[in-house]
């Protein structure tokens, strides 16, 4: 099946650069670089040069691309989000059914799911618009994204893929840091119902990390502390009374 209008070389990887912007691939690069499987089936339906042109486009923008046996058209797996793509390039005004039946098969399937259709001409377009309100009951699900021409819908498509995983992967960092700082106030008041033993100082207090939790603590032996701390003989002594003795630990308080 040819394309016409498609023509691969340098200058039109080039000029694909500059659509997206030499700033935004350096962008892509460093956040959300990631493999696209293609539909092996979808591949051997497709012109050689629209095929040469999306491994290009890929590479440029730090894909890696292979070929396998997938339900979907295109999947891309970036920033630890897996998205499916639906590409449809030839929109038939007269039959647009098997489309959308496709479509809704594939959502219950995949939990991220674009559908890009090239709509070139008016009648297409229209046609598209009063098929999708027939078609779909549930709008939104999945995404259908129009698009002028092969190029403008493949760059769509690395755009949506780009976009996905940089929000998943600052999502993950920002869990992360939230963690980090559940852990350090943790820590912190460790550390203060520790050092609030007499005699107990706050780098005895991460000593005795190495033994567990406050509870692992309270129950520990003065022999269990000295076997697995470098705390003192006296202060593990005065440890284990703080939590063994009423009249000793009502004392102090954390303040």
């Amino acid at each position: 099946m040819e394309h016409h209008g498609i023509t691969i070389s340098i200058k039109l990887c080039y000029f694909m650069k500059l659509v997206l912007g030499l700033s935004e691939l350096k962008h892509c690069q460093w956040g959300a670089g990631g493999v696209c499987l293609m539909s092996t089936k979808w591949r051997d339906e497709q012109h050689s040069s629209f095929i040469n042109f999306i491994s290009c486009f890929l590479t440029s923008n730090s894909f890696r691309l292979n070929f396998v046996p997938i339900a979907p058209d295109l999947i891309f797996n970036c920033g630890g989000l897996s998205l499916a793509f639906i590409f449809v390039i030839n929109y038939d005004c007269n039959n647009p059914g098997p489309m959308f039946s496709r479509a809704q098969k594939l959502k219950s399937q995949f939990a991220h799911l674009y559908v890009v259709v090239i709509l070139p001409s008016k009648e297409q377009n229209d046609s598209f618009v009063h098929s999708y309100f027939s078609y779909c009951k549930d709008i939104g699900r999945p995404t259908f994204v129009p698009a002028l021409h092969l190029e403008m819908g493949f760059e769509k498509i690395v755009r949506i893929a780009h976009a996905r995983g940089v929000c998943k992967r600052h999502d993950v960092v920002s869990k992360l840091k939230a963690e980090r700082e559940r852990s350090v106030q943790g820590m912190n008041a460790f550390v203060r119902v520790i050092s609030s033993i007499p005699r107990v100082e706050p780098h005895d207090a991460n000593a005795l990390q190495s033994i567990g939790s406050i509870e692992a603590i309270a129950k520990a032996s003065k022999e269990n502390i000295l076997e697995n701390t470098d705390i003192s003989s006296e202060k593990a002594e005065m440890i284990s009374r703080f939590f063994r003795d009423c009249k000793f630990n009502m004392s102090p308080r954390i303040v």
